[in-house]
């Protein structure tokens, strides 16, 4: 019944996706999960590589790899945590790397939206919400990922300040909210 919808989506996903990974690799250099890795440290600065991995949805050893090579490359340090924690923070250097990742992103997606005349775009932006909502919902990593995560890792490459200017609220978060008072169940 909406199997043209669904097949639009999913062709819009994927290819938005490609072209922003791509973006990031241009600007950075790096891969999806470095990506994310370095603008999730810039928004909670001195996560532990464990946390952080949970973040972005990887185990405990290959977050410490791939911190391992952004510490090799100058973009994080390691500091003293809490604990035996060991805390992750950005260089300089991993500060303009997550400043030229947001701005490669905003590149490819600011042209997609303004192709939209402006109600197109107030009402892509109310459907993206309710879809956000589903995707949270839905997700197949939630049960690998704790729930005080999954917001994280699904906004693992966003630009979280976009998302929350002129007061407006995360969809995810508000998703994770309703989850946890048992008012899921978009879609």
């Amino acid at each position: 019944m909406h199997d043209r919808l669904a097949n639009l989506l999913g062709a819009t996903a994927l290819n938005v996706a490609d072209l922003v990974a791509e973006a990031h690799r241009k600007a950075a250099d790096l891969g999806d999960s470095a990506s994310a890795a370095l603008l999730t440290v810039d928004e909670f600065p001195g996560l532990a590589v464990t946390t952080l991995g949970r973040y972005i949805g990887l185990s405990q050893p290959a977050a410490a790899r791939m911190v391992d090579g952004l510490v090799q490359r100058g973009l994080v340090e390691r500091r003293a945590g809490t604990g035996r924690a060991v805390a992750v923070h950005l260089t300089a250097e991993g500060e303009r790397e997550a400043a030229r990742i947001l701005e490669s992103r905003k590149g490819v997606l600011q042209p997609i939206v303004a192709s939209l005349d402006p109600s197109e775009r107030v009402a892509l932006e109310a459907l993206l919400e309710k879809v956000l909502h589903a995707v949270y919902d839905r997700t197949e990593r939630a049960g690998r990922v704790p729930d005080d995560a999954l917001g994280d890792l699904l906004c693992r490459l966003c630009d979280r300040a976009a998302c929350l200017r002129e007061g407006a609220a995360c969809p995810v978060t508000q998703a994770g909210s309703l989850a946890a008072t048992g008012g899921g169940g978009h879609g």
